[in-house]
Parts: C-alpha cells; structure tokens; sequence
C-alpha cells in the first residue's frame, strides 16, 4: 500500500522556523522526484519545492526562495523542507506529492499557521 505521511506542521510566529518532514512507504522512494505543495481554501495548489530522485537538482518557487529548502534521506524514505524566516502568507496546508513516469502518490498534508 502506497503511503505518504507529512509530519511537522504547527503554528509559529512570523520569522521563526519549522521543519517538514514526508516519509513513504509502499513504492521505491529513490526513483522518484518528490515535491512540495501548498494550498490554501479556495486557492490553487502551489508548487514549493522540488528535489530529483539523486538529489542533484533542486528548485524552488520564488516566493520562498533563499527561506525554504527542500532535501531527502532516501535510506529513511524520507523528504524533508526547512522553512525559516515565515511569514503570514506560508499558511497553508503543506503536501508532498512523489512523481516517477506516469505515477503520481500524494500524502494527506500538514497544516502550517504563521501567526503576525
């Protein structure tokens, strides 16, 4: 059974940090480029953070370029992204989603709250 399960949302005031963390389990993690989104109600989905399967390419959305990093453990199964210096407009609900060729997992999300 294909799993994603995000970890590591809260809430926390405007500048602080928080770590997200998405553990998979029931495909081959390291074959697969894993991202991350977020969404508020309402609103589209938003491309955050993408790493590729060996970890060698990264990219970022440029509203959390040089705050947000994105990076992976493939011997724990696991995708990781370092928010600091968050602002109000990072609330949000955070999924990872795991991409190779046409399959496409997603997890359930974590919500993150950045208070003023």
């Amino acid at each position: 059974q294909v799993q994603l399960v995000e970890s590591g949302g809260g809430l926390v005031q405007a500048g602080g940090s928080l770590r997200l963390s998405c553990t998979a389990s029931g495909f081959t993690f390291r074959n697969y480029d894993m991202r991350w989104y977020r969404q508020a109600p309402g609103k589209e989905r938003e491309l955050v953070a993408v790493i590729t399967s060996d970890g060698r390419a990264l990219n970022y959305a440029d509203s959390v370029k040089g705050r947000f990093t994105i990076s992976r453990d493939n011997a724990k199964n696991t995708v990781y992204l370092q928010m600091n210096s968050l602002k109000p407009e990072d609330t949000d609900v955070y999924f990872c989603n795991a991409q190779f060729i046409r399959r496409d997992y997603w997890g359930q999300g974590t919500q993150v709250t950045v208070s003023n």
